[in-house]
C-alpha cells in the first residue's frame, strides 16, 4: 500500500485589528466585506478562515455580538464546509494614561475573560484563538494572564470548541505546557507559532526550529510571519512539517513594495508554493480529521 500523502492545513486570516484602511483600500471592514473575504479565500484553497470583526464606522477591532453573528450567518449561508475560527483576543489591550500608568487610557479595551468569549459560547465555532502572550503589541500592552486565560479555556471547552493556542515567544510555551500538564488545556493541542511580531520571537529558521523541538510530540502546529515575513515563514514551517497561515491579518502585500488584490490572491500564492515544496493543501474535512475535531 502506498504511504498517506501527508495534507497541510492552509488558514486565512482575513482582517485582524491592527491593519489599517488607510494602509489597503480593500481591508474588509463590514460583516459583508469580512464574509466575502472568507468566502473568496475558501474558494481560493483556505480549509480555515480565522475571523475578527470591526466596527463599521472607525474600522477599529470591536466585540460586538450582532456583528459576529451577522458574518457568520453570511458566510454560512454560501458554504456550509469551510471552518471558522474565531478571535477571543479582542478584550487584552492595556494603554497605560501617561501621567498616571494605573489608569487605563482611552484605547484600552481589557474586560473581564467571560466578555472576551461570549461570542464563541453563543456561535459554538469549530475553533477559537487563545492567546498565551503577554506582551508589547502595536500600541498597547497585551494581557492573559494564567487566571483569565483559564477562565477562558474552560468555557471555550464547555463550549465544544477547540481552542487554537497562540504562542508568540518562548515563555508563551512554558505556559502552554504547564497549563497541559496541569489539565486546563486538553491534548493533542492545536498550536500557533506567531512569529515577527516586535518584541515578540525573532521570524527565523532557528527560532521556529527551536520552538518546534519543544512542542508536545503530539501537538497539531503551524506557523505564520507577519508582513514581509508571511511567505518565508510558511515554506520553513511546511519544510519542519507544520501547517500554514496567510491574509491581510498579517500582511497586505503580494510581492515587496506591491498591495494584494485581497485575501483570495494571499491564498493562491500560498497554495502555490506549498504545491512548488511538494505538499497537498487539506480540505476543510481533511482539516476536521487532521485536529480531531
Amino acid at each position: 500500500m502506498p504511504k498517506a500523502v501527508k495534507k497541510t492545513i492552509l488558514t486565512c486570516a482575513v482582517t485582524g485589528n491592527l491593519t489599517k484602511p488607510e494602509q489597503h483600500p480593500g481591508l474588509p471592514i463590514t460583516p459583508k466585506q469580512i464574509a466575502d473575504a472568507a468566502l473568496g479565500a475558501a474558494a481560493a484553497g483556505a480549509a480555515i478562515v480565522h475571523l475578527h470583526v470591526r466596527d463599521p464606522q472607525t474600522g477599529k477591532g470591536s466585540m460586538d455580538f450582532d456583528l459576529y453573528e451577522e458574518m457568520v450567518g453570511l458566510i454560512r449561508q454560501k458554504n456550509s464546509d469551510v471552518i471558522l475560527n474565531l478571535t477571543t483576543g479582542e478584550g487584552g489591550r492595556f494603554v497605560p494614561s501617561d501621567d498616571q500608568p494605573r489608569i487605563a487610557a482611552k484605547s484600552s479595551t481589557l474586560c473581564p475573560p467571560e466578555l472576551r468569549v461570549a461570542h464563541v459560547e453563543k456561535l459554538k465555532p469549530e475553533i477559537c484563538t487563545l492567546d498565551f502572550n503577554t506582551m508589547w503589541s502595536g500600541e498597547a500592552v497585551v494581557i492573559n494572564t494564567p487566571r483569565n486565560v483559564e477562565i477562558m479555556a474552560g468555557r471555550i471547552y464547555a463550549a465544544d470548541t477547540k481552542p487554537e493556542i497562540e504562542l508568540f515567544d518562548v515563555g508563551d510555551l512554558n505556559m502552554a505546557l504547564d497549563f497541559l500538564n496541569k489539565g486546563i488545556i486538553k491534548g493533542p493541542v492545536m498550536m500557533q507559532i506567531v512569529m515577527g511580531v516586535r518584541y515578540g520571537i525573532l521570524p527565523n529558521p532557528q527560532s521556529l526550529m527551536y520552538l518546534v523541538s519543544q512542542l508536545p510530540k503530539d501537538a497539531v502546529w503551524a506557523a505564520f510571519g507577519i508582513g514581509r515575513h508571511e511567505f518565508p515563514i510558511l515554506a520553513q514551517s511546511f519544510l519542519l512539517g507544520g501547517h500554514v497561515r496567510v491574509g491581510m491579518e498579517d500582511n497586505l502585500q503580494i510581492r515587496k513594495g506591491e498591495l494584494c488584490r485581497d485575501n483570495a490572491q494571499l491564498v493562491e500564492k500560498a497554495a502555490d508554493i506549498i504545491d512548488h515544496l511538494g505538499g497537498t493543501l487539506a480540505t476543510s474535512d481533511d482539516a476536521r480529521i487532521i485536529l480531531g475535531l
